[in-house]
């Protein structure tokens, strides 16, 4: 199968992109998380903040900082236990254990690693893994390495003025065992709601970041000790808390690198960690799509202007203007909670509306490395939505416009029956849902400028609006619910993008739920 109908068919027909006969090995699934095996570990302090309100003082951090910040960003905060058996009322059945993170992931298996460069004064100066099952921090190398990381970067960012730089990895297997070669696309989005986390909770601490998402992706895997058929760095995000170039200089891009000339600048290192699973199965189209994808010299980075979309020509209904909402982002992630057939429905009031959409597009405004201009107006990705017993707005189907902040009419009714029918599993009951949210997309991920690597490009950006939304809606009291499992088709009808070239990339369903009755506990100290 050519990569270009492999994408075709992430997008279209799942099926087709999937080896046959696929099942699950449950006995052999692998960890959640990552286990390094001898490396020097760093204990983090585990008594986090329960309140985050505003923006702190942009400070340097100490370690204890940086253990609060990692717990907010990708700490395990909860276990559930679930019982499964063959037959409802059967007597034996086997429990199953999901460990909880604030960033929700497909299935919770949690593909992503998150690694950081750190130079702080309480801390040795190196590359460190954080390993989240044990919330500490596992030293990978040891040593200064601004330079390296400027030139990996083609010298687009002061990485000296940074006390601080994150990687967002993607481990193959960590959900392939599961969803087969669908998990290329969900691991994208996966990988951008981590990000989408990451981003807020750095804005809660005071540090200013930028994303990075071309680089000498070897030099990148080098420097972590990575081995390119498990795992791939997908994301650089430095941290600062000063004044930073983000564009790096002139006199710098000058010169060209590439990554086999960097690579020979540091040995190679090789940390053992545990893998669960005795028999890890190929994945041979995620290795050919992820090779296909890589950047080799600094010379092939890119920038892609973001232009308007082709707007919906129906009436115009112009949003109330609400203030930037302040809500408690520690509580906002302790409460965001995913309803299945738990939601209920009510009237959202349309100054709700107005707020979920305005909070969550402005909040998405980030440094990209692929933007012609910083904090450019125009998103490469878009919110639309259908809408049920929304006060003041007909029941339909709209686009929202985030520099108008109004909604665009495309169809009035209700197609709540039309998108039930689309779901591949009855887990959600959207007669019960008043939003209906969707993530739109390029449906050709501007390959012509970035290749093959614009597709993930794409998914990180959808997941990182959609934990905008999250976060904004469980500041409102609103579950949500993200979803894959639809007829993509369908929607991109409903929407009528065809004659603009646009997709659909993920369904949030969102509005008022009555939490399930269960027993649980909570992690912190």
């Amino acid at each position: 199968m050519s990569l270009e109908k492999f994408l075709y068919n992430l997008q279209y027909n799942i099926e087709r992109a999937n080896q046959p006969n696929w099942e699950a090995d449950w006995d052999d699934a692998p960890l959640p998380y990552k286990l390094y095996r001898g490396l020097p570990a760093v204990p983090l302090s585990a008594e986090v903040p329960l309140s985050l309100t505003g923006s702190r003082t942009p400070l340097e951090p100490d370690l204890e900082v940086i253990g609060h910040f990692l717990w907010y960003v990708y700490g395990i905060t909860g276990v559930s236990q679930s019982e499964y058996g063959e037959d409802p009322g059967e007597q034996e059945s086997s429990p199953i254990h999901s460990y909880r993170r604030f960033a929700p992931s497909g299935g919770a298996l949690y593909p992503n690693e998150l690694y950081l460069y750190l130079k702080l004064d309480d801390l040795p100066a190196g590359i460190y893994h954080y390993d989240a099952a044990r919330h500490s921090l596992g030293l990978l190398r040891e040593g200064n390495f601004d330079s390296y990381l400027e030139r990996a970067l083609g010298n687009r960012c002061d990485i000296s003025s940074c006390f601080g730089t994150a990687f967002v990895s993607t481990r193959f297997w960590k959900n392939f065992f599961k969803y087969n070669n669908f998990s290329y696309r969900l691991q994208g989005l996966d990988t951008g709601v981590l990000m989408g986390q990451l981003l807020e909770t750095a804005k809660r601490f005071g540090f200013q970041s930028g994303v990075y998402v071309q680089f000498l992706d070897s030099a990148v895997n080098h420097l972590l000790g990575l081995d390119e058929e498990e795992e791939n760095v997908y994301s650089v995000i430095p941290l600062s808390a000063d004044a930073t170039n983000w564009a790096g200089s002139v006199r710098g891009m000058d010169r060209e690198f590439t990554a086999k000339e960097i690579c020979r600048e540091l040995p190679a290192i090789t940390c053992e960690h545990y893998e669960r699973s005795e028999r890890v199965r190929e994945f041979p189209m995620l290795l050919a799509v992820n090779e296909a994808s890589k950047i080799d010299c600094t010379a092939d980075f890119r920038r892609v202007g973001r232009r308007p979309g082709v707007r919906s020509a129906g009436k115009e209904i112009h949003l109330p203007e609400v203030e930037s909402l302040a809500y408690d982002f520690a509580s906002a992630c302790r409460n965001r909670y995913s309803p299945e057939m738990d939601f209920a429905m009510g009237k959202v009031r349309q100054e709700q509306l107005a707020a979920l959409l305005k909070n969550a597009s402005q909040s998405f405004a980030y440094r990209s490395d692929i933007d012609e201009i910083f904090y450019d107006a125009e998103p490469r990705v878009s919110i639309y939505g259908c809408f049920y017993n929304v006060e003041g707005i007909p029941d339909g189907v709209y686009e929202y416009d985030s520099g108008r902040h109004s909604l665009l009419e495309i169809g009035t009714g209700d197609y709540r029956l039309k998108l039930q029918s689309g779901l591949s599993m009855d887990n959600v009951n959207l007669l019960q849902v008043p939003l209906c949210l969707h993530i739109i997309g390029n449906k050709t991920y501007d390959k012509d400028t970035l290749g093959y690597r614009g597709y993930r490009i794409m998914q990180m950006e959808a997941g990182m609006l959609v934990q905008r939304l999250l976060l904004v809606a469980s500041a409102f009291g609103f579950g949500g619910h993200p979803l894959l499992g639809f007829d993509t088709t369908l929607t991109d009808q409903i929407y009528k993008l065809d004659s603009g070239g646009r997709t659909t990339l993920i369904q949030i369903p969102i509005g008022p739920f009555r939490e399930r009755g269960w027993m649980r506990g909570s992690l912190l100290c």
